[in-house]
């Protein structure tokens, strides 16, 4: 069973999952700062300090804070501004993941017009067969004078 373990843990696709998955962690946190860091900022600047994130309906007549990790201690709320932000964030990483496949599959393409161009070698003309049972024949008279033996009805 340790040996069956070993054999299913080591294959390759296991291990390229393996790396995807701490690649895409990392790409997960570039992006979060990305969008927490540079983006949010610049949409507060465009809608005039606009923060979605303290946007929230109270469910209860409780809550009178005017944050929503304070409203989230008086009561129950509808945080819809933490949706919008993560609305906002799941574009932004679409739209950045659209750009890194959109250069993969230009990288792609470009290789692959690269391998088609390539020169590729001369068919060799085809060859009657008359013309290569002539060869036949002179290779098997060069090669030592063989007797050739005909068969058929007419050979006695």
């Amino acid at each position: 069973m340790v040996e069956e373990f070993k054999t299913f843990a080591l294959k390759g696709n296991v291990v390229d999952l393996a790396v995807g998955v701490i690649i895409g962690a990392a790409f997960s946190r570039i992006v979060s700062s990305l969008v927490e860091d540079v983006f949010t900022p610049l949409i507060g600047l465009v809608t005039g300090g606009l923060d979605f994130t303290n946007y929230f309906i109270a469910l209860s007549p409780e809550v009178t804070a005017t944050t929503l990790a304070e409203a989230r201690e008086q009561g129950a709320v509808i945080a819809y501004g933490s949706f919008l932000t993560a609305a906002i964030n799941f574009l932004i990483v679409a739209l950045v993941l659209f750009f890194v496949i959109r250069g993969i599959n230009r990288l792609r393409a470009r290789q692959e017009e690269e391998v088609a161009a390539a020169p590729t070698p001369p068919a060799e003309p085809e060859i009657p067969a008359d013309v290569k049972l002539l060869a036949e024949i002179r290779d098997i008279l060069a090669g030592g004078g063989e007797k050739i033996s005909r068969t058929g009805p007419e050979s006695h």
